[in-house]
C-alpha cells in the first residue's frame, strides 16, 4: 500500500513539474519576444484628438506604444528614469504609459536623453522619442495695468528661454526679455500699442507657449481710476471724519518702475495723522452708487453673467511704500450695506501682512496689481453652491445702496478668520496705531478665463 502511495505521489510531482517546466518555456519565449514600436500615440480625452501619433511627449502626459512583444516587460525607463507603469494596462500590441513629472530632461544624461527603454528580462528595446518638460503656466502678472515703457513679472513655471511675449492687440516684443533659470518668472518691457480692449498674453520659450487670464490692460472693466472712468461718491465729508472725499485724492508721482497714474486714494488720508487701535471703518472710499454704477450694461458685454465666480475677479493697484504688518486692513465691499467689522458677506478683507499664519510685513516698491475672485468674497465661498456672476450682480442690483468700496480698518485680527481653520480661534492678533501709507488705483473687474493654448496650432485654432 505504502508503495503504491508512494508511485502517485511520485507521478504527481512529475506532472506537476512538466507543468511547471512548460509555463517556464512559455514565460522564456514571452521574455525573449523582440519588442517592437511602431507607433507612439499621445492620449488626451480633452483634446480634439484624443489619440494623436506624435514625435514627442511632455512631462506628465499618458503616451501609448502600439506594436508587438510588450507582454512580459518588467521595466520602463525615461531618460533614464525608472518609471512606474501599471501592468494591467499592458497587452501584448499595446503599452500605456504616463511619464513622470520628475523625469529630467535638458538634466538628463546624454547618452539616454530622449529616449524610452523598455526592458524584458531577456531583451530590451530602445525607443528614440523627443521628451520635452511640462507646458508652462502664467500664474499672475506684476502689473496689469502698466503704462508703455514700464517693466513687469509674469510669474509661473516652466517659464525657461522665453523668446516672445505678445500683448493684447498682437504686439510681440522678442528683445530684452529676461527669464529666470528656473522658469518661475520673466521679465519685460511694456511696449507701445497694447490695446485698451485688454485680453491675454502670450509667452512662448522653450517649453512651449502659454496665456494668461485675459486680464491685460481691460480698461472696459475699470469701474473707478479717479481720473474720469468712473465716478467717485461721497457725503457727509468732515475734516476728521471717515469719508474720502476728491480732495483727498493724492496726484504726486510716487512708486519705483510702475509709477502713479493720475489721481490716486490714499486709505490714510494726509488730514489724519494716524488710526487709533480697536477700531473699524477708519476710512471709505466708494463709487457713486445708485443710478450710475451699471454693471451689468458696462461689464456683460465682455463678462457673461454665466461665468463662474471664481472666473471673475476684482482687481486694483496698490502701492505700500513702508512695511505694513500687524495692524489694519482694507475690506473690499460690493455694496454700502455694512459697518465695519464683519468677515461675512458680499465682503472681502485683504491683509496682504499674513502669511502662512505669520505676520509677514508687506511693502512695494512700485505699483503692483492685486486679483481678488469673487469666489473669495465671503457671501460667494461657499463650495456646495455653483455661484455664477449673475450672482454677484443680481446682489448689487438687489442693495438698498449700490456703492462699491473700501473701508480702512484697524480692529484686533483673530487669525482662524483669516486661514479659515477653526484651531486658529484662539490666536488674536491685536491691533496697533497705524501711521502708514497704503494707496490704490484702477479699480476694475476682469475676467480670469485664458485661451487654451495646444502643441498642435490646428486644436488652438479651433478653440478660438
Amino acid at each position: 500500500m505504502k508503495i503504491k502511495l508512494n508511485i502517485w505521489l511520485l507521478l504527481g510531482v512529475l506532472l506537476m513539474a512538466a507543468a511547471f517546466s512548460g509555463c517556464d518555456d512559455d514565460d522564456e519565449e514571452l521574455n525573449n519576444d523582440p519588442i517592437v514600436v511602431n507607433s507612439v500615440f499621445l492620449q488626451d480625452a480633452e483634446s480634439t484628438v484624443p489619440d494623436r501619433p506624435v514625435d514627442f511627449i511632455r512631462l506628465g502626459q499618458v503616451l501609448r506604444l502600439e506594436g508587438s512583444g510588450f507582454t512580459g516587460i518588467r521595466r520602463v525607463f525615461v531618460n533614464g528614469y525608472n518609471t512606474y507603469f501599471n501592468p494591467v494596462y499592458v497587452t501584448d500590441n499595446s503599452m500605456l504609459l504616463q511619464v513622470s513629472r520628475d523625469t529630467p530632461t535638458s538634466e538628463a544624461e546624454e547618452d539616454v536623453r530622449n529616449t524610452i527603454r523598455l526592458v524584458k528580462t531577456g531583451t530590451e528595446k530602445v525607443i528614440p522619442l523627443e521628451i520635452r518638460a511640462a507646458a508652462p503656466s502664467v500664474s499672475r502678472i506684476s502689473h496689469t495695468m502698466p503704462l508703455p515703457g514700464e517693466s513687469i513679472t509674469i510669474y509661473g513655471s516652466g517659464l525657461v528661454e522665453i523668446e516672445k511675449v505678445v500683448f493684447p492687440g498682437d504686439v510681440e516684443v522678442t528683445e530684452g526679455i529676461e527669464s529666470d533659470e528656473d522658469g518661475k518668472f520673466v521679465t519685460v518691457t511694456v511696449p507701445d500699442g497694447v490695446s485698451d480692449e485688454g485680453g491675454s498674453l502670450f509667452v512662448l520659450g522653450a517649453n512651449g507657449g502659454a496665456y494668461s487670464p485675459a486680464y491685460f490692460n481691460f480698461k472696459g472693466g475699470v469701474i473707478l481710476d479717479f481720473d474720469g472712468r468712473g465716478q467717485q461718491g461721497f457725503w457727509s465729508w468732515s475734516e476728521t471724519g471717515t469719508m474720502i472725499n476728491a480732495e483727498d485724492l493724492e496726484s504726486e508721482v510716487i512708486g519705483t518702475g510702475n509709477v502713479s497714474q493720475g489721481n490716486y486714494v490714499a486709505h490714510r488720508p494726509a488730514r489724519l495723522e494716524s488710526f487709533n487701535p480697536a477700531a473699524n471703518r477708519r476710512s471709505e472710499v466708494w463709487t457713486a452708487g445708485n443710478d450710475v454704477d451699471d454693471w451689468r450694461g458696462q461689464l456683460t458685454p465682455y463678462i457673461p453673467a454665466t461665468t463662474p465666480v471664481n472666473q471673475v475677479a476684482f482687481q486694483f493697484d496698490v502701492y505700500v511704500p513702508e512695511p505694513w504688518g500687524g495692524t489694519g486692513f482694507l475690506k473690499i465691499l460690493l455694496m454700502n450695506n455694512y459697518n465695519g467689522g464683519e468677515w461675512t458677506g458680499f465682503v472681502y478683507n485683504y491683509l496682504p501682512w499674513i502669511v502662512n499664519k505669520e505676520v509677514v510685513p508687506f511693502e512695494t516698491t512700485g505699483w503692483t496689481t492685486v486679483t481678488v475672485p469673487f469666489s473669495q468674497f465671503y457671501g460667494f465661498s461657499s463650495t456646495e453652491t455653483d455661484f455664477t456672476f449673475e450672482d454677484v450682480l443680481a446682489a448689487r442690483e438687489a442693495a438698498t445702496y449700490k456703492n462699491f468700496g473700501f473701508f480702512f480698518e484697524n480692529s484686533d485680527v483673530t487669525l482662524s478668520n483669516v486661514s479659515g481653520n477653526a484651531a486658529d480661534s484662539e490666536v488674536v492678533i491685536e491691533s496697533a496705531v497705524f501711521d502708514k501709507n497704503v494707496y490704490t488705483d484702477n479699480w476694475r473687474i476682469v475676467s480670469l478665463e485664458r485661451p487654451v493654448y495646444s502643441d498642435f496650432p490646428e486644436e488652438e485654432a479651433a478653440a478660438e
